[in-house]
């Protein structure tokens, strides 16, 4: 790739970063938030160097432009023999395609789609738990309820009503569907999902973010792993997806 080529893709690749990191959130589409201060970092080194890349070649003499053209006579010479190692495979182009698209159309964020096929997250162990507050309905994560279901043996999640926030991951053929959150540990490529199953709602458009409220679908032994992580759901509401969503975090607070 020529040297106007590689100032071009390093600029535009810094553009992107800066873009994604600085001036808009798209990068929490990708990654943590605490990644940020290095993306914004990477885009600044990444724009200097395609400048330090543009300056060494406005310094450079005539002499040594001319010394270059008598070596592409020699390489183009060499190609007719079979011999040109400097001509860069046409798949080099490619690495323009991850810069522009920072720059015009970011990929969105991991959905239903990837939450139907990432790998379940592990429910934490928890040998004691706290007593519930008495608010009703009670704001929980969907990692609290489902401990709560499966390793709580007091039973005390049963008959209270919570209200939990993620997004809609419908499951073709079947009335139910799943409240979804997906969670990353660094990046979107270690993504898994954590969900709680809801009866009694219809299932809204997929990753629509809502909040519901329930009661725990009962099955198996409460406290066990073989109690479901589910709900009877009693209201369902349409809510702004968060700024960061790969998060489980509690619903907010609603006016009422």
């Amino acid at each position: 790739m020529r040297r106007p080529l590689q100032v071009t893709l390093l600029v535009l690749s810094g553009l992107g970063l800066l873009h994604a990191s600085l001036f808009t959130d798209l990068c929490l589409r990708y990654v943590k938030p605490s990644m940020r201060p290095m993306l914004v970092i990477s885009g600044f080194l990444l724009i200097l160097l395609g400048i330090a890349e543009a300056w060494s070649r406005s310094r450079q003499k005539p002499g040594v432009d001319d010394h270059h053209m008598g070596h592409d006579h020699i390489e183009h010479s060499d190609e007719h023999m079979g011999h040109n190692h400097s001509k860069v495979p046409r798949v080099a182009w490619l690495l323009f395609l991850p810069a522009l698209s920072l720059l015009f159309y970011a990929p969105p964020a991991l959905g239903a789609y990837t939450a139907s096929r990432a790998a379940p997250k592990a429910v934490p162990q928890q040998d004691s738990f706290d007593p519930l507050p008495a608010t009703s309905p009670l704001p929980m994560t969907l990692t609290d309820f489902t401990t709560r279901v499966q390793q709580d043996r007091k039973g005390t999640i049963k008959g209270r009503t919570v209200r939990m926030t993620g997004f809609v991951t419908p499951d073709r053929g079947s009335t139910s569907w799943d409240l979804t959150r997906i969670m990353i540990s660094c990046c979107a490529a270690d993504a898994q999902s954590i969900k709680v199953r809801v009866y009694g709602i219809p299932a809204l458009a997929a990753n629509t973010w809502v909040t519901i409220t329930g009661t725990w679908h009962a099955g198996g032994t409460l406290g066990t792993s073989s109690a479901p992580a589910a709900l009877d759901g009693v209201t369902v509401e349409k809510v702004a997806k968060p700024v960061n969503a790969y998060q489980d975090a509690l619903p907010f607070p609603t006016s009422r």
